[in-house]
């Protein structure tokens, strides 16, 4: 294989990689997996979720979310949609949608919030993870619009 084939192909296995992790963000908050939740961030890694939150770092990303979403659990559904990846080298920078869907209390589908994230990603040991990830609310909510 040579050079540019080699090179076309870590791009594609890189993209696929990072939507998985982006996937796998929305999968471990509906579930209440809070550990594997911050397990995708890198070791300084950072949230900036406006009335959700801010924190450095896989215990305080941990135990932000395990407060913010006290009680939910079970109850919301993340769709990410829409990601778009700037990759350069181990590093890249994105935006992802995100829907979440809420259960109401008859059991039905509610919209609770739509929004973007913007990341800035790296590759640490291998793998890529969130560094710092930044929330914005674009559908009025109950939450002051995130900044």
């Amino acid at each position: 294989m040579g050079p540019e084939l080699e090179s076309r192909l870590r791009r594609v296995e890189d993209l696929l990689e990072i939507q998985q992790l982006f996937i796998d963000y929305g999968m471990h908050l509906d579930a209440g997996r809070f550990d594997d939740y911050a397990a995708l961030f890198a070791t300084d890694g950072e949230i900036r979720l406006g009335p959700m939150g801010r924190a450095k770092g896989r215990i305080e990303i941990r135990d932000t979310m395990t407060r913010a979403l006290d009680g939910l659990v079970g109850k919301t559904f993340h769709v990410i949609s829409s990601p778009m990846v700037q990759i350069d080298g181990d590093e890249a920078i994105s935006e992802v949608m995100w829907t979440m869907i809420q259960r109401g209390d008859d059991g039905r589908p509610e919209l609770a919030m739509l929004g973007r994230h913007r990341d800035q990603l790296v590759r640490e040991n291998g793998r890529w993870r969130i560094r710092v990830r930044r929330g914005f609310i674009d559908v009025p909510t109950s939450y002051p619009k995130a900044g």
